[in-house]
């Protein structure tokens, strides 16, 4: 029984990552989504011992970038608003713009009283010190720019 039980959270596993990356594809998601899916990667460090969450967010204000901690999780939420440019007649359309929200599962206990979130270039940089036990509620964070 274990092995099958291992093949269906595989099976699960791999079923969830084919819709994550389906809505990246914009021939599936044209006219099903408004907004788009920032790209983000999540490590962790042993010295210090943190989760690292990396969100690629270019041209968005980091003054209209939310993020916010709850439990074993970091929600990422902003808008990416399209450039107007007088008298443009668009011939294409590819970038995506509008507003997003990411949730990142930590699978791990952190301590959001010492959570920095910096953002450079583009990409939004959420370091998350690991701690014994993730306090109730949930926690706002600041982001700052680089110098």
């Amino acid at each position: 029984m274990t092995g099958r039980k291992r093949d269906i959270d595989d099976l699960a596993g791999e079923i969830q990552e084919l819709f994550a990356d389906m809505w990246q594809v914009p021939r599936f998601s044209a006219g099903l989504r408004q907004g788009y899916r920032p790209q983000a990667d999540c490590f962790r460090t042993d010295d210090p011992p943190a989760l690292n969450v990396v969100v690629e967010i270019p041209g968005v204000d980091p003054s209209s970038v939310e993020v916010v901690v709850a439990g074993r999780a970091v929600t990422i939420s902003g808008d990416r608003a399209r450039p107007r440019v007088a008298g443009a007649h668009y011939l294409a359309m590819e970038i995506e713009y509008g507003a997003f929200k990411r949730t990142v599962e930590l699978g791990v206990e952190i301590d959001p009283t010492n959570v920095t979130a910096t953002y450079d270039k583009g990409m939004l940089k959420i370091v998350l010190p690991l701690a014994p036990q993730s306090p109730e509620g949930k926690v706002q964070i600041e982001v700052k720019r680089e110098p």
